[in-house]
């Protein structure tokens, strides 16, 4: 099937459509994946500097605050009272008074929800007046390491209890007066938390990608929770040390539990603060699977229109060759009818096919004519031959069996002059019953045995006939006359050796061939006569008997009948030694009818 002119022509024609549109597909995919890849990674990485900007824009203003206040006049009033201990209690309180009222008009006037308050070593602070601020984290990492900026906390020091009781992030600023440079404390700027934890988790890439800001040491800015992600982050903060030492934003990827992810970051260098996106790189480059899928899909929906394109193609072209080819395999088996079934119709106009078609057509038609008239010739030319074979046995065995007959009568034995002569009418009668050519195994037999009880009245004790009947034999049919001509032969050498013949006769069913094999002890046959014999009856061409100048006529006329009755169906096998005898086996196809 695969070999047949259909289906080279698909593969051909897919192979055409199929190798530029799956290259265009290949290269389309790797450049959108990349593309897309790209596109995302800008995006993200536009997004955290968006992100990153407005948290500068707030922390700057929050510095900007910061100075104006260290700066302003009842800032450092405040703070010349606070360092003169010469000054009144009134004007201690009467400039506390205003500093207040100066910070919370600030605060009512800031879009932003900022707030101020000021911390002094005396006094501790502005709003409290008491020193618990000490034992704050916040203020630690301020006095031992000088970290301005605080991460999240609640801060107890502030105006009203509606402030002491959110999250803020503050900046912290030493309360110095200006004209004596002495610090007797610090400014503290406090601006919400949520400003910055709305934006921050507002942002969001993949399913579950999230941003972070957080502090050198990996805690979080804005008292975001790490829980989950902690270890993914302590490993890119780890890896970001070593790899990115000095650049301020970037991608890159880190494996954790066999899972790839991808972490975005942004420094924030004044406030050594950073910036950390963290997504698994499956959901970020989600749109690229999905993007990929669907070129596959694509591309296998495009492959199956281009087989069916192929196929349709393909198919006017091969369908009537195809059925010419199935009608030529019946015409080879010289089925004209059955190929005239398969045959094609002939397409009308002047196309190659409705030619090839049309010729086809009239060329098995016209083998038909000729080879049904070179049958019938040959059919009335094989009937001759076969007449005549018949007008060959039956005179040879009426004159010998009459000669028999004649020697009995003149020896007076009437008894045995009866036998013969019944023996001789049921062959007479067996043989001029021309109604058909065909009989059973077990009536040829019988004609034999009338057959050699003939002879064995001629040849007395010279000849002894032995013969093996299969039971399964009997029913089959075999052309008529075919053993007579080999028992006669048989005799007629074997006598001629020593002058004492040695017959058998065996019929026998192997397998599914009818087996007759006819044995005798006589002078043998010439090689080259076997292989002659041998050699006529498989050349599937008819034996002339008539023309065999005289040599082996009987076999011959059994060899030629045999053929024509079975034609290639039909073997012989001859074992012959020369001085010792002939066996001959015809081998016959099983025959009912």
């Amino acid at each position: 099937m695969f070999y047949s002119l259909r289906s080279r022509l698909m593969v051909v024609f897919s192979i055409l459509l199929i190798v530029p549109l799956t290259t265009v597909i290949f290269i389309l995919s790797r450049e959108s994946s990349a593309l897309i890849r790209s596109s995302i990674e800008t995006s993200t990485s536009q997004t955290i500097d968006q992100f990153a900007s407005h948290v500068v824009t707030l922390l700057t203003q929050v510095e900007d605050i910061g100075t104006q206040v260290m700066s302003n006049r009842i800032t450092q009033e405040w703070t010349a009272l606070q360092l003169n201990p010469e000054s009144s209690v009134e004007e201690r309180v009467l400039a506390k008074q205003k500093l207040r009222e100066y910070f919370s008009s600030y605060a009512v006037n800031n879009s932003n929800g900022i707030t101020l308050s000021a911390f002094t070593d005396q006094t501790g602070g502005l709003w409290t007046q008491d020193k618990d601020y000490i034992l704050t984290e916040w203020h630690s990492q301020y006095r031992q390491y000088g970290r301005r900026w605080t991460n999240a906390h609640k801060d107890r020091d502030q105006a009203d209890q509606i402030l002491t009781g959110r999250d803020v992030n503050s900046f912290l600023l030493p309360l110095v007066h200006l004209q004596s440079l002495r610090e007797i404390g610090f400014v503290k700027i406090n601006y919400p938390t949520g400003v910055l934890r709305d934006a921050i988790e507002k942002i969001g890439f993949g399913k579950t990608g999230k941003v972070y800001l957080l502090t050198q040491d990996g805690t979080s800015v804005l008292g975001q929770d790490l829980t989950e992600n902690r270890d993914v982050l302590r490993n890119g903060l780890s890896q970001l040390e070593q790899r990115f030492e000095g650049k301020t934003s970037g991608v890159f990827p880190i494996e954790q539990n066999d899972v790839t992810y991808l972490l975005f970051f942004r420094r924030l260098p004044v406030q050594d603060w950073i910036i950390v996106g963290e997504v698994p790189e499956k959901e970020l480059y989600q749109q690229i699977s999905d993007t990929t899928r669907m070129l596959l899909l694509l591309s296998v929906l495009l492959l199956v229109a281009v087989i069916v394109v192929a196929f349709l193609l393909s198919f006017g072209i091969t369908k009537p060759l195809s059925a010419m080819a199935r009608a030529m395999k019946h015409v080879e088996r010289g089925e004209f009818g059955r190929a005239r079934q398969k045959m094609p119709e002939a397409r009308a106009g002047h196309s190659e096919i409705g030619y090839v078609t049309r010729t086809f057509e009239n060329m098995t038609e016209r083998l038909r004519y000729l080879i049904e008239t070179e049958f019938e010739t040959n059919l009335r030319r094989k009937n001759a031959e076969y007449k005549a074979l018949l007008l060959q046995i039956t005179p040879h065995f009426y004159y010998n069996t009459l000669e028999i007959i004649s020697g009995l009568a003149a020896a007076k034995r009437e008894e045995l002059v009866m036998d013969a002569t019944e023996a001789l009418g049921k062959m007479m009668r067996y043989s001029l019953d021309l109604g058909s050519d065909i009989v059973m195994v077990k009536e040829e037999l019988d004609y034999i045995r009338d057959y050699l009880f003939i002879l064995q009245l001629r040849y007395e004790d010279h000849l002894h006939v032995a013969m093996e009947e299969d039971p399964a034999a009997g029913e089959w049919t075999i052309a008529k006359f075919i053993l007579q001509p080999l028992i006669e032969n048989a005799v007629k050498y074997s006598l001629e050796k020593e002058g004492k013949a040695g017959i058998s006769l065996a019929t026998r069913v192997v397998e599914d061939r009818l087996s007759l094999t006819v044995t005798d002890n006589g002078i043998g046959m010439p090689q080259e006569l076997v292989d002659s014999l041998v050699a006529e009856v498989r050349s599937g061409e008819s034996i002339r008997i008539l023309d065999s100048g005289g040599h082996s006529i009987g076999l011959r006329n059994v060899l030629a009948r045999c053929r024509l009755f079975y034609g290639e169906q039909f073997t012989l096998q001859v074992e012959s030694k020369l001085g010792e005898g002939t066996a001959i086996t015809l081998q016959l196809p099983l025959v009912r009818s």
